[in-house]
């Protein structure tokens, strides 16, 4: 399934714009600050529902028009067309989001089971590598949210109730039951963790046995924080006196190594150069794309946000690469 059309209805600085994609590779050209990355973010908030630069999605609605935003798409497959759109209205602190098919309302689940997918190339990204370990656990939780619905519920579902179980830890020294307040929260929080846990292990190991790129070798090792009742009770004191959960998924990390026939392999957040960071993220994001087409059997479109200006030759090479063999849409200077 291909992008043909794409239509912004107050999002971002776009008023009323729509852009037509060519099935092999769009270039948009443009100085900054004019929109070109609204643009990859109109598909982006298309194909996921969410945009990728936001701290609050309110601000994906135009200034000047602060009530509603859509972004509507017309994709190709074989002789056939299908339409997307996704509606954006505020409502007071918060906003409600409708997703439609051929204008017939789903819900969020039901819209990205029949969506097209899309991998995005930024810049930013280089943090996954370069920092705290909380862009790495959002990446690697996005990643396995896309292709199991299941862990995205589980996840929510933990969030939730890691919220409230550090609620119950703030008041402890008042409450004369806490024991059995929290006893609750326990058991849920470990149904959740055991999942998180699993899925992790399987994308880790998924990385592990794809692990060459560019004549270069990758290992990942997963930083596992287990939840568990025996550690439940070996840091019940510590929780209770410092009123914080301090164990779980929430807590984890994940450690890249980097290696070649020539070097030993190495940590690559604490001794990689830029450009082996970045190689990072270029085989974390092609293994992506070979999570997204093992599981739904279609390509996904890549979306290049400026990334050329950051990479060197060889990585250059790579990218292009890609680019034969996907649609793709690319920003740059």
């Amino acid at each position: 399934m291909l992008l043909k059309k794409l239509q912004l209805h107050n999002f971002r600085n776009f008023k009323n714009n729509q852009f037509l994609f060519n099935p092999l590779f769009t270039l948009i050209i443009g100085e900054n600050s004019k929109g070109k990355t609204s643009i990859l973010e109109g598909i982006y908030f298309l194909t996921f529902g969410s945009g990728f630069r936001e701290s609050k999605e309110a601000e994906l609605i135009n200034l000047d028009n602060l009530k509603e935003a859509w972004v509507g798409g017309e994709y190709m497959s074989g002789d056939s067309k299908l339409k997307f759109k996704v509606v954006l209205r505020s409502a007071g602190v918060s906003v409600k989001k409708t997703f439609l098919i051929e204008s017939t309302s789903k819900r969020h689940y039901q819209y990205l089971q029949e969506q097209v997918k899309a991998v995005l190339f930024t810049p930013q990204q280089i943090d996954i590598i370069a920092g705290s370990p909380h862009k790495r656990r959002d990446y690697v939780d996005k990643v396995i949210s896309s292709l199991d619905f299941e862990y995205k519920k589980r996840l929510n579902n933990y969030e939730n109730a890691l919220r409230k179980r550090n609620k119950i830890l703030e008041r402890s020294s008042h409450l004369q039951n806490i024991d059995e307040e929290i006893s609750f929260w326990n058991s849920f929080l470990l149904e959740q963790a055991v999942y998180i846990t699993l899925k992790r292990e399987e994308y880790t190991d998924f990385l592990n046995q794809n692990n060459t790129i560019n004549s270069f070798e990758f290992k990942i090792i997963y930083l596992r924080n287990e939840f568990s009742k025996e550690r439940l009770e070996k840091y019940k004191e510590m929780e209770r006196k410092i009123k914080r959960t301090i164990i779980g998924p929430q807590k984890e990390d994940f450690e890249i190594y980097i290696g070649s026939a020539d070097n030993k392999e190495k940590n690559v957040h604490k001794y990689g150069s830029r450009s082996e960071q970045r190689l990072s993220i270029l085989w974390l994001k092609v293994n992506e794309i070979k999570l997204l087409e093992k599981n739904f059997k279609i390509k996904p479109i890549l979306l290049f946000d400026d990334v050329f200006s950051e990479l060197d030759t060889k990585n250059k090479k790579l990218v292009i690469n890609l680019l034969k063999k996907y649609q793709a849409v690319a920003t740059t200077t």
